[in-house]
């Protein structure tokens, strides 16, 4: 089941929700919207799921109007982030409630209702959890089961908003390479909302990057993070320094120093360099275009982060090391940028 829409928008007083928002979504795919708090992701699942409407624009399932229906018509899977199991109901009653609740001329008899019931629980890998209570799961649990039950009916598409965003953050991981895998099994058309740049990196086919109501990118993993399109992009997704540069005659220069580095056709005027942590590489002292003197270190696993203060200011920047070369506190290196991004202007 494909899913379009064309021009959507939906305001909340003089607040402009989503703001002509365009995506299509093709079938099968497992998309991710990603974004910061009110850049109107939740709003345009609960749209696509009909449990709002917008002001303006389209959506469709397979070229069909799906504004013309109601959510129950539209035969959409939704899991929320905080569960929404019914307490007094056993596990298996949790799950099979949806197929009680359909109409009587598409109902399963009971015997069809209790084999989807454990064909479900089995997917899950839960089906030893069968009679027990929302109380007595962990929060993965709980979430596996409230995955199940959007599932009971069989729907076209699956809906989940920040499905993990309840849970510890070792749960979170191990969940998400859960999801990736049984989305592989049932291949359903899926769009998960979340702000965590890891989880949608980790899960997505495609994820999509949402700032104010606009859609300012969309793409695979790769490539939105690798080629940001706008500085809020870089700065959004992944860790990154950003100093204030400015650009002219092809230089570019922070505090009136020029750094040894190309413009890369950026326009001249005020501008914004962004490096990931793990790109500014480290050297001697005098290489490289920025020095400074390590302030502190703190070491796990392979790598090392150090705040380092940049020689002629009072910026302070940390990157990622790795520890082939042992940083300490009173080090004065040198800082050279493997791969970065200049964009113009206050994005």
């Amino acid at each position: 089941m494909s899913i379009e829409v064309k021009g959507l928008v939906k305001k909340f007083g003089t607040f402009a929700a989503l703001d002509g928002v365009d995506l299509k979504v093709a079938t099968g795919e497992l998309v991710a919207l990603l974004g910061p708090s009110g850049s109107g992701k939740t709003t345009l699942l609960r749209i696509i799921a009909g449990l709002d409407w917008p002001d303006a624009g389209e959506v469709t399932f397979d070229g069909e109007n799906a504004l013309a229906h109601g959510a129950r018509e539209r035969h959409v899977g939704f899991v929320f982030q905080h569960y929404a199991l019914f307490r007094h109901m056993t596990v298996f009653e949790n799950v099979a409630f949806g197929l009680r609740v359909q109409p009587r001329a598409v109902r399963k008899n009971e015997a069809g209702i209790r084999a989807r019931v454990r064909e479900l629980l089995d997917l899950v890998q839960l089906d030893w959890l069968a009679d027990h209570y929302p109380s007595q799961l962990s929060g993965g649990q709980r979430q596996r089961i409230a995955l199940a039950r959007a599932l009971a009916i069989e729907p076209r598409i699956l809906l989940l908003d920040e499905p993990f965003g309840a849970l510890d953050a070792k749960v979170r991981k191990e969940l998400r390479q859960w999801l990736r895998s049984l989305h592989h099994e049932i291949n359903v058309t899926s769009i998960f909302v979340t702000h965590d740049q890891e989880e949608a990196l980790e899960v997505a086919n495609r994820v999509v990057v949402m700032d104010r109501g606009r859609i300012v990118q969309i793409g695979t993993p790769g490539d939105v993070y690798d080629n940001p399109a706008t500085a809020f992009v870089h700065g959004f997704i992944g860790e990154s320094i950003v100093l204030p540069v400015d650009v002219s005659d092809g230089c570019v220069r922070l505090g009136g120093k020029v750094l040894g580095i190309r413009a890369d056709g950026a326009a001249s005027g005020a501008s914004k360099l962004f490096v990931r942590r793990h790109d500014m590489q480290v050297g001697p002292a005098g290489s490289g275009a920025f020095e400074g003197k390590v302030r502190h270190v703190r070491t796990f696993g392979p790598i090392q982060r150090a705040e380092v203060a940049l020689s002629g200011g009072e910026t302070v920047i940390e990157i990622d090391a790795p520890r082939d070369r042992e940083l300490r506190t009173g080090d004065i290196v040198g800082l050279q940028p493997r791969h970065y991004r200049i964009f113009a202007g206050q994005d």
